[in-house]
């Protein structure tokens, strides 16, 4: 976890998600995951839109994908998920915190990976879920 006086990030931080909610929410860790079949730990977020938009585009519902500018209101650590996996030094500039992240505003429009690059994406996660790897350190 890091010290207010050793800020991991200045942001601004991005979740993406298919949840509608409104400016004031909160995020909150222990609700459903998108991308495992039980409650998380903590909540995700990211300072870059690119991957908050794989965030919102996976998401598993039909509902409408959303980017929302976040604060997060206490600690937060690199999501360990992608810094001790696949991205060492954390490029993705991906986090996670057990407290809540304060929606700020929603981004009116972003660009969406195509329809293929999305498409690639799930069958690449479904393979992973097939051969067991697809395992969240949560």
């Amino acid at each position: 976890m890091h010290d207010k006086k050793d800020v991991l990030d200045q942001g601004p931080f991005f979740h993406g998600t298919k949840a509608e909610l409104k400016i004031g929410d909160a995020l909150e860790p222990q609700h459903l995951s998108n991308y495992q079949d039980k409650k998380s730990n903590y909540i995700y977020f990211t300072a870059t839109l690119e991957a908050a938009k794989w965030g919102a585009e996976l998401a598993a519902s039909q509902a409408k994908e959303r980017i929302y500018i976040v604060e997060p209101v206490g600690d937060f650590e690199n999501d360990p998920n992608l810094t001790d996996k696949r991205f060492p030094g954390n490029p993705t500039r991906s986090y996670r915190s057990q407290s809540p992240l304060k929606i700020i505003a929603e981004l009116g429009t972003w660009e969406r990976h195509s329809d293929e690059e999305i498409n690639h994406m799930l069958s690449s996660l479904k393979s992973l879920r097939e051969q067991g790897k697809a395992i969240i350190l949560d």
